[in-house]
């Protein structure tokens, strides 16, 4: 075929798509003008998820009426008029194809107006072509329309989520930007409800409140001011850490050690108050956090990275999401250390004050004895502890996936229990190291199972409902989901605000871990494509979160009950997330170690 020049609709359909991914896009795409544009106060209203209605205004400096047709224009903008300008880049927005790219795909009216001019300007653009344009009353500022997104690509619209989910993605993003500018007022209505409403007073733990709710916020610890400020202008002094790097400024929030998530979606990371995503930063966090919280969990932190425009890059991806560092090894220091000095300096964990132990049988006896049963024994003081077991190389690492799943387990003789963690177990060739939790995770996975298959999952009435506080993008989903988690046994309601009451939870799971329990299952919900709960996985959360903990002691009759209901299992030998629930050493291994053979 012939090279040819593509018309210019077809050419801006393909760079909407670029730009314009889902509502959530556009949404991103219209606070980030009002910002730039000076506003204080931003109101977001979306309908079925932004499919049929995305509406953004702001009391901005508004667009002159001799430029408003101009602002439609693909690569027009007033942000940037240099080439030296891209590499000092202090706006959210500079490439001016953002509102080209929603125009592409919708229909758009924008009512805007200068505080100079006495009257606005309304504009209707439909599919990118201008079809009116008036004098309108108007308030000083800029408010965008945006409806029916997509209706003329009609392929997109197949790749949309369920609404919820979609809403999900509008509700965080809009918390993320509260979080970045605590100085300006957010309010967001989802389908006419008010889901989040910032106080824009500048603090941001008020805004933390906001997004996270109370519980989560409580726990939040400031990363304390370190150094002299020399920050850009637009962070705040109060709350800036001097780490590694002069040029480097480390600000926000970092969650306490018992502040942990199975997902990374807590983590919420900014380069001079634009937000982002950066495989990096996130590992430099979660080192900052190794060996004080669980392996498997991530922490809770919300961190800003402040550093000369001139030493970053933001022009490498066509969201702006990733960016890519001058010096990135000098940013991964900064952030590692300003969030592990803050988290031990504010938030310590206590040190073990002496080995590990076994415990004998007399002292077994003297514990308080629960049955196991369908419940989980009661969380000890102690706590959650993490242990990994070093395997030596005598001893050699056991191949569990060469074990059939389906094989039994053999009869095992309860030995003993360490570090109040593992039971130690004989058997016919050899020894055997039991994770409790692990292993009660398989029995329980398996007995909820099968009840979920006869719809008839058990479900304990709490005689004192309890109170949990969600985050703001969790909240439309726990409406939608109501249903589905009541079929696994929550009876959940809303309680006004943020505030939920649950009144019923499965019968095996414990009180003190429902509203960790609840967060997860909502987070893989906003995940997933059709915005519903998983089987299997969801009873993987439930039993995680019911299970036998690590750091619990054992009385020898509850170890050797474990261990007679996890050899009638049909699959003993990993748990449900995968993780085996044994090592075993045999005979053979145990006379090499020795010497003996």
């Amino acid at each position: 075929m012939p090279i040819q020049v593509l018309a210019p609709q077809i050419a801006n359909k393909i760079a909407a798509g670029e730009v314009v991914e889902r509502p959530a896009s556009v949404v991103k795409e219209l606070i980030e003008n009002a910002i730039d544009a000076g506003a204080t106060d931003i109101h977001i209203e979306t309908r079925q998820g932004g499919r049929r209605l995305i509406r953004v205004g702001d009391n901005g400096c508004g667009i002159p009426p001799a430029e408003v047709g101009l602002a439609f224009a693909r690569h027009s903008t007033s942000k940037i008029s240099s080439e030296d300008d891209l590499a000092h880049i202090t706006t959210l927005g500079f490439r001016g194809e953002a509102l080209a790219s929603i125009a592409a795909v919708s229909q758009v009216t924008m009512l805007t107006r200068v505080a100079s001019e006495a009257a606005g300007i309304q504009l209707r653009v439909e599919g990118g072509e201008i079809v009116r344009q008036d004098s309108h009353a108007a308030n000083p500022g800029t408010l965008v329309s945006v409806e029916n997104l997509f209706y003329n690509t009609p392929a997109r619209l197949k790749f949309m989520r369920s609404e919820s989910t979609e809403s999900s993605h509008v509700i965080r993003l809009v918390s993320a930007y509260a979080i970045a500018f605590p100085e300006l007022r957010f309010r967001v209505l989802d389908n006419g409800r008010l889901v989040l409403q910032t106080p824009g007073n500048g603090s941001l733990y008020d805004v933390l409140v906001k997004v996270y709710g109370l519980d989560i916020a409580q726990q939040l610890v400031e990363i304390e001011a370190q150094g002299p400020p020399s920050a850009p202008t637009d962070t705040p002094p109060s709350s800036e850490v001097r780490a590694a790097s002069p040029e480097v400024h480390v600000t926000g929030y970092a969650g306490a050690p018992s502040l942990h998530r199975s997902k990374r979606s807590y983590e919420m990371l900014f380069v001079n108050r634009r937000w982002i995503q950066d495989r990096s930063i996130s590992y430099a966090i979660e080192e900052a956090y190794r060996t004080i919280i669980p392996m498997g969990r991530y922490p809770v932190a919300v961190v800003n990275i402040s550093l000369q425009p001139s030493e970053v890059d933001v022009n490498v991806h066509p969201t702006k999401r990733e960016v890519r560092f001058r010096n990135p090894r000098v940013v991964f220091t900064a952030v590692q250390r300003a969030v592990r000095r803050t988290v031990l300096d504010q938030a310590p964990v206590a040190p073990m004050s002496h080995g590990p132990t076994v415990v004998g049988a007399a002292e077994w006896s003297r514990q308080q004895s629960v049955p196991l049963g369908r419940r989980a024994l009661p969380h000890r003081s102690i706590g959650q502890m993490a242990m990994e077991i070093q395997r030596t190389a005598e001893i050699g690492t056991p191949d569990v996936s060469r074990v059939p799943m389906s094989e039994q387990l053999p009869m095992l003789r309860v030995l003993g229990q360490i570090r109040q963690t593992y039971i130690i177990a004989e058997g016919p060739d050899g020894l055997y190291l039991i994770d409790q939790h692990a292993a009660h995770e398989r029995i329980l996975f398996e007995q909820l199972q099968a009840e979920q298959t006869a719809m008839a999952v058990s479900s304990q009435t709490l005689l004192e409902p309890l109170t949990i506080d969600l985050p703001t993008q969790q909240r439309g989903l726990l409406e939608a989901l109501s249903e589905q988690l009541a079929a696994f046994g929550f009876d959940i309601a809303p309680f006004g605000g943020g505030t939920c009451l649950v009144r019923a939870i499965p019968a095996t799971m414990i009180s003190a871990q429902v509203a960790e329990a609840i967060s997860e299952l909502l987070d893989a919900a906003r995940e997933s494509r059709d915005a519903n709960l998983a089987v299997e996985s969801t009873l993987a959360v439930i039993v995680c979160h019911s299970a036998i903990r690590a750091g619990q002691t054992l009385s020898q009759d509850e170890a050797r009950q474990l261990i007679r209901q996890l050899e009638n299992t049909k699959a003993p030998y990993t748990c449900p997330h995968g993780r085996p629930t044994m090592i075993h050493l045999s005979s053979a291994q145990l006379e090499k170690s020795f010497g003996r053979r």
